[in-house]
């Protein structure tokens, strides 16, 4: 086991967008970032590069629909460090068919389209952190943050001012309203462990999940899920907030 008093911090889809900004900044302060990716060689590659600044990074391969992956990376996990102190649930997929936007995508049933992106957006989110109580609950200050969407928030779906409503992102935002409900159930779960349990939507970001299309850096993105995972104990629990404020649920 890793003898360490550092912050150690899981982020999961993390070699790249979103998932790596986060860790880049946790890293640059101080915290031990492991790096969960489905190809175990990018996740390699994006450790290499966050310890060439002598920050402190490990990478584990992580496919979060995968059962078999999710154990073996928790276990690595209790064998080198015995505590978990944060978990971002980041990985993510968007494949609701848009043309010109999704366009591999063209074809898929609706059974498919949903069980796609639930398995990756909610199930594998709920598998991971339910496989990773034990060691979050051994930390001091454990925290616990699940990358949502505003496109996931009731109060926001008829809402036609938003940029999206005239969008068919059915399978997606349906997947991240079930995910603040799992973010909720967590807080709950946690609550006598005083863990800091909350979903944050880091706005529109270009990432390979938009195409590289449209939207803001991931250093932005990332900002709010930063924050939240560098809280200090007492900090806010069971909240729906981008870095400009609350979002309704």
């Amino acid at each position: 086991m890793t003898s360490t008093k550092q912050t150690v911090a899981l982020i999961t889809g993390a070699n790249t967008g979103i998932g790596l900004a986060v860790t880049t900044k946790l890293a640059a302060h101080g915290f031990h970032v492991i790096i969960g990716s489905r190809n175990a060689e990018a996740g390699r590659q994006a450790t290499a590069s966050i310890a060439a600044s002598g920050s402190q990074a490990s990478s584990v391969q992580l496919d979060v629909t995968s059962d078999e992956s999710i154990v073996a990376a928790v276990s690595w996990i209790e064998r080198e460090f015995g505590v978990l102190d944060v978990l971002i649930n980041n990985a993510g997929i968007l494949i609701d068919y848009v043309p010109g936007f999704t366009e591999a995508y063209k074809g898929l049933s609706t059974r498919d389209l949903f069980n796609q992106t639930f398995s990756t957006n909610v199930i594998g989110a709920a598998c991971l952190t339910e496989a990773c109580l034990p060691l979050l609950r051994k930390s001091e200050c454990p925290r616990l943050i699940f990358v949502s969407s505003r496109m996931g928030s009731l109060a926001e779906a008829t809402n036609k001012s938003t940029p999206f409503y005239s969008t068919d992102y059915k399978a997606y935002d349906s997947s991240k309203a079930a995910l603040n409900m799992l973010c909720l159930q967590y807080a709950r779960i946690l609550e006598d462990q005083g863990a800091m349990v909350n979903a944050v939507c880091p706005g529109l970001v270009n990432t390979k999940l938009t195409n590289h299309a449209m939207g803001e850096s991931p250093e932005l993105g990332a900002k709010r899920i930063v924050e939240l995972a560098m809280a200090e104990k007492g900090g806010a629990t069971a909240t729906f907030s981008d870095r400009d404020g609350m979002v309704p649920w």
